[in-house]
């Protein structure tokens, strides 16, 4: 049993990069989508799509790569763990390598990036930073 899913679905995500992969499979699950959801509007990586099977279903995302065969994502952080849940408030969001990344950040309005945070006026449990 996997106690963590979002740590487990960066891993992934930083073990394809060190090869310069394509795509990388993953189980699916409902916050997985959204963090891939966020990082596809913010031009971490190319696409991203579930593939159905028998059991909960395979979430498969293309990472996207400079001209140069070099990775847009540099590093992908877990800030919040099962073990010691971190928290935020609306004026204590601080921004990810001076605004080049980004937090997402699990909110009573949904999972939403740090600049979101701010414009809306929430706070909450910071999943983890990606620049």
């Amino acid at each position: 049993m996997m106690t963590d899913p979002i740590a487990d679905m960066l891993t992934r995500m930083r073990n394809c990069i060190q090869i310069r992969s394509e795509k990388v499979d993953m189980p699916a699950s409902r916050i997985k989508v959204e963090v891939a959801k966020i990082l596809k509007e913010e031009g971490f990586i190319k696409s991203y799509k579930i593939i159905k099977d028998k059991k909960q279903g395979i979430l498969r995302i293309t990472l996207k790569y400079t001209n140069e065969n070099e990775p847009v994502i540099t590093g992908l952080q877990r800030v919040s763990k099962p073990g010691r849940r971190i928290y935020v408030g609306k004026e204590n969001i601080t921004k990810v390598m001076g605004s080049l990344g980004i937090a997402i950040i699990t909110t009573s309005k949904g999972i939403l990036t740090d600049r979101d945070c701010r414009l809306q006026g929430v706070g909450g449990e910071v999943l983890c930073h990606v620049w």
